[in-house]
């Protein structure tokens, strides 16, 4: 299954997911984000695009198999695309990144009150 032929099934809102059988759009995005490794290859592509091989340096530890099979479901889910060769962020990947630095926020804020227990 390559990354830039057929998506691998990424979960796609109204198709029921792990932990929801009804596919409501909330739980399909926390079931693909949730996967191994998903959220990190969004990290890794927020300063700009990667190639292949640049994006599994980055991501120290994740197999050539996973990597091309999160690219396949994030890129059939319309998250992440390529061109030239590279993956990058979507619009939408960009906006789903952006709406995520509200939970970073929140980590950091548990993490401190954490530090002061």
């Amino acid at each position: 299954m390559s990354a830039d032929g057929p998506s691998a099934q990424a979960p796609l809102p109204g198709t029921p997911v792990r932990g929801s059988r009804s596919g409501r759009p909330v739980m399909v995005l926390l079931d693909l984000l949730g996967r191994r490794w998903a959220l990190r290859i969004l990290w890794e592509l927020r300063d700009g695009p990667l190639a292949f091989r640049a994006l599994q340096a980055s991501c120290e530890g994740m197999s050539s198999s996973v990597l091309t099979q999160r690219l396949s479901e994030l890129c059939g889910a319309e998250i992440l695309e390529r061109h030239d060769g590279a993956y990058r962020l979507s619009g939408e990947g960009a906006r789903l990144l952006e709406s995520l630095a509200e939970l970073n926020d929140w980590a950091d804020r548990w993490a401190e009150r954490s530090r002061e227990a």
